[in-house]
């Protein structure tokens, strides 16, 4: 009997803290107005890589050698689609082009890059003012990314990332330096 009681307790108590210690809700983006031909006017344009978190240090080290990233965020040439242009500034110097396409999927904001089918990306809302964020997931590797409209958002804004996504189990965390001027986008 002595063992049914502790057993219940035990449980209670486990109910009770998980309802304390919660991890912050991050809402996913919606595409509200969505018309298929275009991407919500709000998450178009430039934007800054800021940091990283991940389950392992490994599922970031493609972002090691980076200073800053600036990207572009434009709608595609066609419907359901968007042109993702970045240029990486990597810490040596050197200013590094890249191009990606998106295909959005019917009525949300998860991503498809086009020739990779295995990675997925969805869109997140940020608490910080001109905030996004958002969770890649591939072959072999999970990492959540925060990207602001600044390339030096407010400390409260990664601090709040890094909580919210170490209480998701994301313990590897990346902090790009910023350290030099970022690199020009290219316009094609």
């Amino acid at each position: 009997m002595f063992h049914h009681i502790w057993a219940a307790l035990l449980y209670l108590y486990g109910i009770l803290l998980n309802s304390i210690y919660q991890c912050p809700e991050h809402n996913q983006l919606t595409t509200e107005g969505m018309d298929g031909k275009e991407f919500p006017e709000p998450h178009l344009g430039q934007w800054y890589f800021i940091a990283g978190a991940a389950p392992t240090k490994e599922e970031l080290a493609t972002f090691d050698p980076v200073d800053n990233i600036v990207f572009n965020m434009a709608v595609g040439s066609a419907p359901m689609q968007l042109q993702l242009r970045a240029a990486i500034r990597t810490k040596n110097g050197l200013c590094v082009p890249r191009k990606w396409i998106y295909h959005l999927s019917d009525g949300s904001t998860d991503l498809r890059t086009e020739g990779r089918p295995d990675m997925k990306t969805k869109l997140f809302s940020s608490a910080c003012p001109g905030g996004i964020m958002l969770k890649e997931t591939g072959q072999g590797y999970q990492r959540f990314l925060l990207y602001n409209r600044s390339p030096h958002p407010p400390e409260k804004c990664v601090g709040e990332f890094q909580s919210l996504t170490s209480c998701l189990d994301f313990k590897a965390f990346l902090l790009t330096p910023r350290n030099q001027d970022a690199c020009e986008l290219s316009s094609n």
